[in-house]
């Protein structure tokens, strides 16, 4: 087990490397210059000068790489050229405030994807399995920004039930909460869908397997084959969820811009139309990085929980 464990971790690795590589290429590739938003338009080229030198664009792109990743291991991921302030400061406020809304709509979408799922597989062909699909369905197929508009106008302009943006007082644990539930149940509903679907398809498979009929031959209950599915259906379902909160990690730039919710979405579109490097980079970086160790916990979790895929 830990040898395989080690394993894992020895892989990720090179993973990261390729990322961090990728994610300075990918920056530096777009067009436009990143002083842009600094410089006044009358600048001269001598003021121009001093800021490549001052951020080091002025050095070949293999320099400014390595010098990029050395101070990224040591947790420097320089300053924001539109702010001046530390760009690991922003970007860990900004993924604290991400967590909070993708880890609810994480557990929203993974409780109602597999109520969906379960319900489905167990009664394939009737209306309860086509009501289910048909709802999974439409989670992965709506727009998020569509819903979360929808959502705003329906439960804060015309019930005024909830608040339709911002992060609220964060003194009070309530106002927080009721400012997290739009945007937490906007981002659930497409992880819903994949879940229920794939949970469905574990659910049809496991009970048209041998071992459910032999069950079944000597009278186990319900329950008791219920609990064997769902020790089957596990490791899937949660291999699923895991990759879920990586892409809500990092796919949630439209939902925090609807919302004005100050996470990594929103620092990302801001540092995108600002053209900051700097923050651009260190954002992708830190949500590649949370990407990749959310598979390795995912690997560890499979394995302790299904012993063959250690085997295999």
């Amino acid at each position: 087990m830990l040898v395989y464990l080690a394993r894992r971790v020895v892989y990720t690795i090179p993973i990261l490397l390729g990322v961090s590589l990728v994610c300075f290429a990918l920056v530096h590739i777009a067009p436009g210059d990143p002083l842009v938003s600094v410089l006044p338009p009358d600048a001269s080229a001598e003021l121009q000068a001093q800021l490549r030198a001052l951020y080091g664009f002025d050095q070949p792109y293999i320099v400014q790489f390595l010098r990029w990743l050395g101070r990224a291991l040591q947790g420097d991921l320089g300053t924001s050229i539109a702010s001046g302030r530390s760009v690991t400061t922003e970007v860990v406020t900004a993924v604290g405030y991400t967590l909070r809304i993708a880890v609810l709509a994480t557990l929203i979408g993974f409780f109602f994807g597999s109520l969906f799922g379960f319900v489905a597989g167990y009664y394939r062909g009737s209306a309860m399995d086509r009501i289910a699909s048909f709802v999974s369905v439409l989670g992965v197929s709506v727009p998020h920004y569509w819903l979360g508009m929808v959502l705003v106008i329906i439960f804060a302009a015309i019930l005024g039930w909830l608040p339709p943006t911002g992060k609220g007082d964060e003194s009070s644990l309530w106002e927080s909460f009721r400012h997290m539930i739009l945007p937490a149940v906007t981002m659930s509903v497409i992880p819903m869908g994949i879940v229920a679907r794939t949970v469905r398809a574990l659910v049809a498979d496991i009970l048209s397997q041998e071992f459910v009929v032999g069950l079944r031959a000597k009278g186990l209950t319900d329950a008791g084959i219920f609990r064997h599915v769902v020790k089957n259906a596990a490791p899937t379902a949660l291999a699923v969820m895991g990759l879920q909160l990586g892409y809500l990690l990092g796919g949630s730039i439209l939902i925090e811009t609807v919302f004005s919710w100050p996470g990594t979405g929103f620092v990302l579109n801001n540092a995108i139309f600002q053209r900051d490097l700097p923050l651009l980079q260190g954002t992708i970086l830190v949500l590649a990085l949370f990407f990749v160790i959310l598979n390795l916990l995912v690997d560890m979790l499979q394995t302790a929980l299904d012993p063959r895929i250690q085997r295999s």
